[in-house]
């Protein structure tokens, strides 16, 4: 017996870029190869370009500015209220700057991808090329990047996928992150697949991932 399609992940998806990590959501779905449906697209910036990558989707999107509100508590409020009038399931950063303290209802329902194995190469004012100069400045040989669950602290969140990049001896920060970045393109969409399917369990720091 063929086992039924799992029912869309609905998500609100949050940005403060191009959006690149959206518009491969996008572009997925609409092939019918990633089960979610995107309710929301909230981005940190006026001038995000991936927000029109929201509009031609026909998808609702909202702009709300860190310097808005009073705090970082304040701030992540707004957001969330957001999402729970988007009734969605989960919340997806991609490429979000901002730091938003999770609420108790959205605990391990906030999911992040960074642009190395972390713990390394992690943490505040580790983001895009900052990430990638610090590996080649390093030495490291390989790289990768990590997708987790958000908690209230830069990168610390419990690991649910890592994926491995090689690092070669003549990489620039820009050629290491396109690498890097066609490696998101799977591993984010192949745990939102997880998601959807009931795979991920987190149980404090460990997460379990289902093989059946």
């Amino acid at each position: 017996m063929t086992k039924p399609a799992p029912k869309p992940l609905r998500i609100a998806v949050l940005i403060s870029g191009s959006g690149r990590t959206l518009k491969n959501f996008i572009d997925l779905a609409a092939e019918e190869k990633l089960p979610v449906d995107i309710r929301l697209v909230i981005s940190s910036s006026p001038k995000a370009s991936g927000l029109q990558h929201a509009s031609e989707a026909g998808i609702a999107s909202h702009i709300f500015k860190r310097g808005e509100t009073a705090s970082d508590e304040d701030y992540g409020r707004v957001i969330f209220d957001a999402c729970r009038a988007a009734k969605v399931d989960c919340v997806v950063m991609a490429g979000f700057l901002k730091l938003v303290p999770v609420p108790e209802d959205f605990e391990g329902k906030v999911l992040n991808i960074h642009p190395s194995l972390i713990p390394s190469f992690c943490g505040k004012g580790m983001y895009g090329d900052h990430v990638h100069q610090a590996v080649l400045d390093y030495g490291a040989k390989v790289t990768g990047c990590t997708v987790h669950f958000v908690d209230n602290e830069y990168d610390q969140g419990p690991i649910i996928w890592q994926q491995p990049v090689p690092v070669f001896d003549d990489d620039s920060a820009d050629s290491l992150a396109d690498r890097v970045f066609e490696a998101e393109r799977e591993s984010y969409p192949h745990v939102l697949r997880l998601l959807a399917a009931g795979k991920i369990e987190l149980s404090g720091r460990q997460v379990t991932i289902s093989r059946k």
